[in-house]
């Protein structure tokens, strides 16, 4: 049955689709907005560190009082994830510690989680969701972020019987983004930083945007939930528009750029001479699939497909995400069918800390797009033989040694509290799938 046959008939029931929120930033915001003309659900939690801005969020975004009046707003997770009128938790806190709480906490509890936060999940994910299996609740990837719609259309294409070549997003990206911080990153935007505060942009989240973090984290997540591999040199941003996809993801041997067909990869909007990219697909998604034989490739040139010259190779994209305002799917296909959005089934991919600049002993690192590092993806095997540290946990530790600009920092570079969770999560993770 479809999702919205069954939301009415869960509003006609008076039983709907309950939900607990983590998280009134932008992305939980943007969700928030799609509530009160959503039948057969209903918000019944927001746990934020500031509930009163959570409800002015909610105001904000065009909750009529009675509404907001009927909600809960805690500054406690736990005590959110604990209710007994929660049926899905979406942690949308975007830090990684957080986040590995916050979803053991849900899997303790018996209720579905919607991770959000693609920090966390690249971190541990692999085992968060097998945690999940295990309790018979779902742990999933969040509709609307780029990740879980490129999983949309892997999977729609080895359902078809294609085999995915290589999948993906598009970005804004020049090689002189990895040094950009927060201090420099809204020339790159096309503002001035009074503009984006005036906005509500947080700097050092928008840099991660930029200085090729995000990426890595978006892209390690679809490699671990699709079972696809994690370019050896990391990503490499090749300029392509929709129209040259076919063409320039497939692999070296047939003329294109992947270092191996069923790879994961970023496009970028702007040639390297910052001249725009025709067609770009800055806010999309694609997928790029070969036929598997002579027949199947006569049919893409039958129907109309955009292929490469030989005919074999195609792809589907989507030019645009919503983020928030398209997260009811991931939400009601955990609570109405019992089944993620994408969900992390290996550990291929890993995202590792890379120095910004000449790091000094002693200083201390800010992670995810802040003055430091930058996170670069990685082969897991990789990443586990070097003992790289993650980006999830290159945030307020102290390194041990210089490190120069470029080099990968090591877990044992830093000093850091491995008591807590989110270390002992991760090396939990590495035991069950990296064999460490």
């Amino acid at each position: 049955m479809y999702l919205y046959s069954s939301l009415l008939e869960r509003q006609a029931e008076h039983n709907p689709v309950r939900v607990g929120l983590i998280g009134a930033g932008k992305f939980g915001s943007m969700f928030l907005s799609q509530v009160p003309t959503t039948p057969g659900l209903e918000v019944t939690c927001i746990a934020d560190l500031d509930p009163a801005r959570a409800q002015a969020q909610c105001r904000g975004v065009g909750w009529e009082q009675a509404q907001i009046d009927a909600t809960r707003y805690v500054d406690d997770a736990a005590n959110l994830i604990g209710s007994s009128d929660v049926d899905v938790v979406v942690e949308a806190t975007g830090h990684p510690a957080a986040g590995i709480k916050h979803a053991l906490l849900c899997i303790e509890n018996g209720k579905h989680v919607v991770m959000v936060n693609v920090e966390a999940d690249v971190l541990a994910g692999p085992y968060l969701a097998q945690q999940a299996k295990q309790a018979g609740v779902v742990y999933s990837m969040a509709y609307g972020d780029q990740p879980a719609l490129t999983m949309e259309m892997i999977d729609w294409a080895r359902s078809c019987g294609f085999k995915v070549v290589a999948a993906g997003k598009g970005t804004k990206y020049l090689p002189a983004y990895h040094a950009s911080t927060p201090d420099t990153v809204w020339s790159h935007y096309g503002m001035s930083a009074e503009q984006a505060a005036a906005a509500g942009m947080r700097s050092q989240m928008f840099n991660s945007f930029l200085d090729g973090t995000k990426s890595g984290i978006e892209m390690a997540a679809i490699a671990n939930a699709a079972d696809l591999l994690a370019p050896a040199a990391g990503l490499a941003f090749p300029p392509c528009g929709a129209e040259d996809l076919a063409n320039v993801l497939r692999p070296r041997s047939e003329g294109g750029e992947l270092e191996f067909c069923g790879q994961v990869e970023v496009v970028s909007s702007l040639e390297r001479d910052g001249r725009p990219v025709p067609r770009d697909l800055r806010w999309g998604v694609y997928c790029v699939f070969e036929a598997p034989n002579n027949y199947s490739a006569d049919c893409f040139r039958q129907y109309g497909m955009n292929t490469d010259q030989s005919g074999r190779y195609s792809a589907m994209f989507k030019p645009f995400h919503l983020i928030g305002l398209e997260l009811n799917i991931s939400i009601l296909s955990a609570a109405l069918r019992g089944q993620a959005t994408g969900s992390p089934v290996c550990f291929n991919a890993d995202v590792v800390s890379v120095a910004k600049r000449d790091l000094a002993a002693g200083e201390i690192l800010d992670g995810e797009g802040g003055y430091t590092v930058w996170g670069r993806l990685m082969p897991a095997t990789d990443s586990v033989a070097m003992e790289a540290l993650p980006i999830g946990l290159g945030s307020e530790v102290k390194l041990t040694r210089a490190i120069k600009q470029g080099e990968v920092v090591a877990c044992g570079d830093v000093d850091a509290d491995r008591s807590q969770q989110a270390w002992k999560v991760r090396a939990q993770m590495l035991a069950g799938f990296a064999g460490v």
